[in-house]
């Protein structure tokens, strides 16, 4: 792996093709803050001429959560602006041409637990632990964890998991769906790039038409899911 560039506290390097984003505030677990989702944000803006990303914690943790004490002490003006500005970090990952993975050890909480689920996929070692615990000081899942997790494990699962605010096992979490595959302690991240290598050598204009119609399927009707299949098939036979 490439020596990485570190924006804040995010390191970005290179394997080959794929983009490796590397939280780095372990000593916070990398909780993630206004200024780190700041930094990500940076950072997910940088790997455009990458063909796959992976998102990780590192060996330890992937993220405990967002720190919740900056959201508390904002008006609703200033909440507004948050989720346009560093907030807007999810919804840019979900946004990513490129395929992503989520390479997750212990902790993946909270914030953290929304960002590993706007990624395509989710590789987790034996450590993993992961949960929502808004709803037990007063607030819920706002970056796109409850509508992910609803279209993901419907709704029943969906508020199992955010209204206990219970934590789920990584053997849990797999036969959800949720986690694309399960590795020994301390092999997620070499699992998770071995997958990113393969997706890296598919035809990038494919993999990112690909990535659209299935998320766009998953509210369409039968019919218009049908439809965009279509017209994504006759759009790349065109152009291949």
């Amino acid at each position: 792996m490439n020596s990485g560039t570190v924006i804040g506290d995010v390191e970005v390097s290179r394997h080959g093709d794929v983009a490796v984003l590397t939280l780095r505030r372990e000593a916070k677990l990398n909780a993630l803050s206004t200024h780190m989702e700041s930094r990500l944000l940076d950072a997910v803006r940088s790997v455009n001429d990458s063909r796959a990303v992976v998102i990780t914690g590192g060996d330890r943790v992937f993220s405990a959560g967002a720190d919740t004490s900056e959201l508390r002490e904002m008006t609703p003006e200033a909440i507004a602006e948050y989720y346009r500005g560093s907030g807007a970090v999810y919804e840019a990952v979900a946004a990513l041409p490129q395929p992503t993975i989520a390479a997750i050890a212990g902790y993946c909480l909270g914030g953290g637990f929304e960002l590993a689920l706007a990624a395509d996929l989710r590789v987790a070692d034996e450590t993993a632990v992961f949960g929502l615990p808004e709803v037990g000081i007063g607030i819920l899942p706002s970056s796109g964890g409850v509508t992910r997790l609803v279209r993901a494990v419907g709704p029943a699962r969906t508020r199992d998991l955010v209204l206990r605010c219970r934590r789920m096992s990584v053997t849990e979490a797999h036969s959800w769906g949720l986690v694309t595959e399960t590795t020994p302690a301390g092999s997620h991240l070499s699992t998770a790039l071995e997958i990113a290598a393969e997706l890296a050598t598919q035809p990038p204009l494919a993999v990112s038409v690909a990535k659209q119609v299935i998320t766009a399927a998953t509210d369409a009707s039968r019919e218009t899911a049908l439809l965009l299949e279509q017209l994504a098939y006759a759009t790349l036979n065109r152009i291949g």
